[in-house]
């Protein structure tokens, strides 16, 4: 079970768990979203598990889970590219809608 696997990496907005056969990259942001389909991520072009959130105008977008990197293909070093890419885009993401309030 995914939630048993030992955790390799980990920021403020991903972990990166050891799987048997390939290195796990889930986005904490959408924990708890209710996995509707298991694809391939069309950016990476990797296995990854989705879902769907909805805008304020009940749009439904297609959202990403978590990514399988198969570890015949990638090493840790590289899925932690992809994790710090995404840590950098909630961070800058985060300081757009709530900078902090200096008084």
């Amino acid at each position: 079970m995914l939630l048993d696997l030992p955790v390799l990496e980990k920021g403020n907005f991903y972990f990166i768990k050891d799987g048997d056969s390939q290195f796990i990259l889930e986005d904490k942001t959408k924990r708890g979203l209710t996995i509707k389909e298991t694809s391939v991520d069309e950016k990476l072009n990797v296995t990854a598990d989705k879902g769907m959130i909805h805008d304020m105008d009940g749009i439904g977008h297609w959202v990403v889970i978590r990514w399988y990197f198969s570890k015949d293909s990638y090493d840790l070093s590289q899925v932690l590219e992809h994790a710090q890419a995404m840590e950098k885009k909630y961070t800058e993401l985060r300081e757009l809608t709530c900078p902090d309030d200096d008084g």
